[in-house]
């Protein structure tokens, strides 16, 4: 059972790592874009995946803490 639980762990933890680095991807973009364009179009593209990203990134962090709880709970004695 614990074996189970940390190999999803770590493809949550690899989920967490991936949607930190697209969004800071996104976010040096958006920053380049931000220079060179209208302030009062709203958003940008880039702004919003950057959202994105760090949407996906708490919800990864979050089955993280779960899976670690359940971790815990398991090897309880």
């Amino acid at each position: 059972m614990s074996t189970i639980l940390i190999l999803i762990l770590l493809v949550l933890l690899g989920g967490v790592v991936y949607s930190l680095v697209k969004g800071i991807a996104a976010f040096l973009q958006s920053t380049r874009e931000d220079l060179e364009r209208d302030g009062d179009s709203g958003p940008s593209a880039m702004q919003l995946r950057q959202n994105q990203m760090m949407m996906k990134r708490i919800l990864f962090q979050g089955a993280a803490i779960l899976v670690v709880a359940l971790l815990l709970f398991a090897n309880q004695k």
